[in-house]
């Protein structure tokens, strides 16, 4: 068994889910050069902060726009994304625009944020469908890395993991059992 293998029973037999597993047990590409073909525009960037601040919007803590998810996301992409997902991902960001067109009569960014999250809805259940039919082989879903891109560049900034989440600097010691009481944040 490799290492690779071992960590992906642990996370298993741990009962949780790395997210951006992939990118995690995969690592960034071992070259110095980037991939030619990838390259996000700045609007194609606020696209994707937008799409971040429909999964993770605004509340009592500032949402995924604010931690800009969107930059982070473009920047693994580019370093650690595989050319296949590479254009898998850029061809999600017209795929969404596309659904925005047909189901609203216009583009994602000028549709309401009750309309983007319809909108998502309805591709996050398309994700659903498409990964319980996949099979081993088949290429990632572009809102599924979206997601996990999402997830991972929000909880890791210093918005998601002070604000959204209990953020200790410097711990004291281990204590294995503390109280928990519903509705508690995580801890960072």
């Amino acid at each position: 068994m490799n290492r690779r293998d071992a960590l992906e029973r642990v996370a298993l037999i741990l009962g949780g889910t790395v997210i951006g597993g992939a990118a995690f047990l995969q690592g960034c590409k071992n070259t110095t050069e980037k991939a030619a073909s990838f390259s996000l525009s700045q609007d194609q960037i606020a696209f994707l902060d937008e799409v971040a601040e429909t999964i993770i919007p605004s509340t009592d803590t500032p949402g995924a726009k604010a931690a800009l998810v969107g930059a982070f996301m473009n920047t693994m992409v580019m370093d650690c994304y595989k050319e296949k997902d590479q254009k898998i991902f850029a061809g999600g960001i017209t795929e969404i625009d596309n659904s925005a067109n047909h189901m609203f009569g216009k583009g994602f960014m000028n549709i309401t944020p009750a309309q983007r999250k319809s909108l998502l809805n309805q591709v996050n259940k398309e994700l659903k469908a498409y990964n319980d039919s996949k099979k081993e082989d088949d290429p990632n879903h572009y809102f599924g890395m979206m997601k996990q891109l999402t997830l991972l560049g929000y909880f890791s900034s210093e918005i998601g993991a002070t604000q959204a989440l209990r953020y200790v600097a410097i711990p004291g010691k281990y204590e294995g059992c503390v109280p928990y009481k519903k509705g508690d944040k995580a801890w960072a």
